[in-house]
């Protein structure tokens, strides 16, 4: 559901339906459930704290850490007022952007909401990342200020230029080193001084990095208006398609800077009055002993975390019975790893969902989740979002498709991104001129409006929901001086979904071993790009028009595997 990207590949218990002749006409799917209103003309910190009055004593964000702080809404809503002032001071303005690089903490929430206060925009960056890798965020951005930890001030020193462009020093929401301001400097501010801005539905506010379906990291502009309808699509009306309750805990392990614990965790909590427990990093005994003790109900993971869940031992010394709900996203979640943790969580309602970054994010969720609940299909991604078209293009003509046919799936809607910033050709090849989303996944949707993903177009890898672009990889062992030709593709693992490997061909007499390779990426690439393994071989397979025919690569590593052989020079 909460993807920050699509799911991949589903296994179905019946086959997948079979291509068909397109139909002349469009053919439009939409949600089971109705339409809603929806306000999105509202700025979103004012959407998100609607309903202040009502939930201002309720618990909004559990810090986890020695002190385990709490804060009400009021509180929250207070301090991210004054971080707002703060940030003004510092001369943060209307349209500039931020650069959040943090673990989960409440900061980081003061953080993002101030910027919608102001008519700014944070960008969300992992701290794991490289230096290079956050430069390259942080100039694409535009970014004027930092908003960090002090162990990664390093990794921002380190970079040309950096501290040029910034408005003010970095901040750090610890005890800041030397020519850093502490978080606390903004949290003091007056927040009566604020400065009165217009905001239009239409400004961006939040900015995070995907590949789409194919080439490098782009910012993908995420409106007012659109974070307002995706969250309004999940957990608004009188029946919503996420049932989150004001006395609910939601489990937020999954980092803030991917836009599905963002969007469907933190900003869909606030809006519905629950309180997000926030865990900086996954470590199992500590989550378990944090469910248990705040009594957590609802759980977004990622299929690695159900596994952990299904299948560790020391879940058995835990009790999770207050969870309800568990939410899975990101990637594909398997239908026998969903039946090993309902055997675990017999109380609970376990299901998954579709998403897409630059769909805002979220393109169906689980009906199972709703306040009147429907049950799911087995391999089911759930219901279309209401206040939301989709339809299913056949690949070849490009038109649409009748239920239970397959074809590249495209969605419509209000939700969906304004554009990749300061990239109007790959805007144009993403959403068409009718508005519609290309999302490179290929599925169906059957009788019951329920979709289905079976296959993809897109490249990019998924490894544990994180993004792995390709593109990005190869253009680096391009740089090799001994390294000619290259293409990597992914390779199926059952502990975290997908695996980068590549395909390379030798040049200039140069004879770098399968390590040396491996060695070279990781010293330049955060750990979940790292490639697990190189097959050198004597050319990429490649269409005659240049491109790289990498379901040729994947076959061989299916053959491979099947047989239990290695991979032969071609």
């Amino acid at each position: 559901m909460m993807s920050v990207a699509s799911p991949e590949i589903h296994s179905l218990e019946n086959s997948v339906p079979v291509e068909a002749e397109p139909s002349p006409e469009t053919i439009i799917f939409r949600s089971r459930f109705p339409d809603i209103p929806i306000n999105s003309s509202l700025p979103l910190h004012a959407y998100c704290f609607e309903k202040l009055v009502e939930f201002a004593d309720n618990p909004c964000l559990i810090g986890c850490g020695r002190t385990e702080p709490v804060y009400t809404f009021a509180e929250t809503h207070l301090l991210s007022r004054r971080a707002a002032a703060g940030l003004a001071s510092l001369g943060v303005k209307q349209g500039d952007v931020i650069l959040l690089l943090l673990q989960n903490c409440p900061e980081f929430a003061f953080a993002f909401i101030s910027v919608s206060f102001l008519g700014a925009a944070a960008t969300a960056a992992n701290p794991f990342c490289t230096p290079a890798e956050i430069h390259k965020q942080f100039k694409s951005s535009g970014a004027k200020l930092v908003i960090t930890q002090s162990a990664y001030v390093d990794k921002l020193r380190g970079l040309e230029d950096f501290r040029s462009r910034l408005t003010a020093a970095i901040i750090t929401v610890d005890d800041p080193p030397a020519g850093c301001l502490p978080f606390s400097v903004l949290a003091a501010a007056d927040e009566t001084m604020i400065p009165e801005v217009s905001i239009n539905a239409d400004d961006t506010v939040a900015l995070p990095f995907s590949s789409g379906t194919t080439g490098l990291p782009k910012g993908v502009e995420l409106t007012h208006r659109n974070l307002i309808t995706s969250i309004a699509q999940q957990v608004d009306g009188e029946n919503p398609n996420l049932h989150l309750r004001s006395r609910d805990v939601v489990l937020c392990l999954l980092p803030l800077f991917h836009i599905y614990s963002l969007n469907s965790v933190l900003l869909c909590s606030m809006r519905a009055g629950a309180a997000v427990l926030l865990m900086p990093k996954f470590e199992m005994g500590a989550m378990l002993g944090l469910i248990e003790r705040h009594r957590v109900t609802v759980a977004p993971v990622v299929p690695p975390l159900v596994l952990a869940l299904a299948k560790n031992p020391v879940v058995e010394n835990y009790d999770l019975s207050s969870i309800r709900i568990v939410i899975s996203g990101a990637a594909p979640l398997g239908k026998e790893l969903e039946a090993a943790l309902s055997g675990r969580l017999p109380h609970a309602i376990i299901g998954q969902g579709y998403g897409m970054t630059e769909a805002g994010p979220v393109l169906s969720m689980c009906p199972a989740f709703a306040k009147r609940p429907v049950a799911a299909k087995s391999g089911s991604c759930g219901t279309i979002v209401r206040n939301a078209d989709v339809k299913v293009i056949d690949l070849e003509t490009g038109l649409s498709l009748c239920r239970n046919k397959c074809g590249e799936i495209c969605i419509r809607g209000p939700q969906v991104m304004k554009g990749y910033l300061n990239d109007p050709d790959a805007t144009s090849a993403t959403i068409d001129v009718e508005g519609w989303l290309h999302t490179g996944d290929i599925g169906y949707v059957d009788d019951d409006d329920e979709v289905f993903i079976v296959d993809r177009v897109k490249e990019l890898i998924k490894f544990k929901g994180f993004q792995v672009p390709p593109a990005e990889l190869e253009s680096l062992l391009l740089s090799h001086p001994c390294i000619a030709d290259a293409a990597v593709v992914s390779q199926k693992d059952e502990a975290v979904g997908e695996v980068p490997v590549a395909f390379v061909v030798r040049s200039n007499g140069g004879d770098p071993s399968e390590n040396e390779v491996k060695e070279f990426i990781a010293k330049q690439v955060v750990f979940y790009k790292r490639l697990h393994r190189v097959y050198f071989v004597h050319a990429i397979p490649k269409s005659p028009a240049g491109k790289i025919l990498r379901k040729e690569l994947r076959a061989k590593l299916a053959h491979s595997a099947a047989n239990h052989s290695g991979i032969s020079p071609q």
